[in-house]
């Protein structure tokens, strides 16, 4: 059955949008057509139809080959193939051997999940109009939706990539607690990373605020909840920017859902607003220097900290006269070697800024107390800062 399919539109309009993909494969000796699906991998270029029956082994060197694999059976059992191949990638853990730096332990672990990242992306399952087009498969219509946009006809798409939708749904269905807004929830749209570490709200719930506060501006505000701590602490205006219309769209949701939308002004916005000089900038940016492979990731990794280095150098000219600059970070990336001890001051005094206090916490997530992960020994100490920054 196995076929090289044909790409039969990757174009885009005059805009710049892409336009839907197709591919055609051969099936039961018969063309079979859909529109690839999925906004984060190149549509394959071999399609191969299976079912229950494939043994994970001969799948998983299927995959490896490049072929991309159809799956046709019961959706449970596509749900524990994945996991099979994801088990078989996985292989044994390596054997002791010299002590890596931890950049470079760091380094070859993203490596090695993208490569498989790029393998577990092969097994597709069909879309239809109404969602998944498997038996038992769960009603996703309303998160396809709200990913991809209307569903219309055949369509193909990673499992992997559809089961990150139906988590991300039930995010935003359910919505995110947060304790430093006295448990209100957010509810993230898809492709916004949602807040589900607490330690850095609550440095930014419990930091004194600048003795005059009358306008404070959220930088790249995600699902807006800085922007919603400042304004519940009594900052009478708060602007909140960021570059992603969905990140936009799920900031205002929050202001809307908490009463706060008369405070908060969220704008589709690089960076900072053109606007008068505020009193209080807060800026969480990525915390570890890297390339972005995703929407998810742009939450992670801030490519040759660019972000960071962009806030920092554009805070001083736009603050007030005792104005503050609250940076969020991490000193993970210092402890990966991958960012240089002594850097982040020296980006300080670069930018004709100043340490006023810095207020500490301990992460909390599981990670940092798992042992066996390869990188405990920097998660285990890892810091968490709000760094209080003023015109130097």
């Amino acid at each position: 059955m196995e076929k090289r399919n044909r790409r039969i539109n990757d174009s885009e309009t005059s805009d710049g949008d892409i336009i839907d993909q197709a591919v055609a494969w051969n099936e039961n000796d018969q063309t079979q057509k859909a529109v690839w699906r999925s906004p984060r991998w190149p549509s394959p270029l071999r399609i191969e139809a299976i079912d229950d029956r494939i043994p994970a082994a001969a799948a998983t060197r299927r995959l490896q080959d490049g072929t991309a694999l159809l799956w046709r059976g019961d959706y449970h059992n596509a749900r524990q193939l994945l996991q099979a191949v994801a088990r078989r990638l996985e292989g044994r853990p390596p054997k002791p051997g010299p002590e890596l730096p931890l950049r470079e332990v760091f380094h070859r672990g993203r490596l090695r999940q993208a490569q498989q990242a790029a393998v577990l992306a092969r097994l597709l399952v069909p879309l239809a109009d109404a969602g998944i087009a498997l038996a038992r498969a769960p009603d996703a219509a309303d998160a396809l939706q709200a990913a991809l946009g209307p569903l219309r006809g055949p369509g193909l798409l990673p499992l992997r990539e559809l089961l990150g939708i139906i988590g991300a749904w039930q995010w935003r269905v359910r919505g995110v607690p947060i304790p430093a807004l006295d448990s209100a929830r957010v509810y993230p749209h898809y492709g916004v990373f949602a807040p589900i570490r607490s330690e850095y709200l609550d440095l930014l719930a419990q930091a004194p605020l600048p003795e005059t506060c009358r306008l404070a501006i959220d930088i790249g505000t995600g699902t807006g909840v800085i922007a919603a701590i400042l304004a519940r602490r009594g900052v009478p205006r708060v602007i909140a920017t960021d570059t992603s219309a969905a990140a936009v769209a799920t900031a205002r949701d929050t202001a809307q859902r908490l009463g706060l939308d008369v405070v908060i002004e969220v704008r589709e916005h690089d960076m900072f607003p053109e606007e008068e000089p505020a009193d209080l900038m807060v800026c969480n940016p990525p915390w570890l220097p890297g390339k972005v492979a995703n929407a998810l990731d742009a939450a992670i990794y801030d490519p040759e900290s660019r972000m960071l280095r962009a806030f920092l150098a554009g805070s001083a000219s736009r603050l007030t006269a005792g104005g503050e600059a609250w940076l969020i970070l991490s000193d993970l990336a210092e402890r990966l070697g991958l960012r240089a001890p002594g850097a982040l001051a020296e980006e300080f005094a670069q930018a004709g800024l100043r340490v006023l206090q810095r207020h500490d916490t301990r992460p909390r997530h599981r990670r940092a107390l798992d042992a066996a992960d390869p990188l405990h020994q920097a998660r285990a100490a890892e810091v968490v800062s709000l760094w209080r920054l003023a015109k130097a």
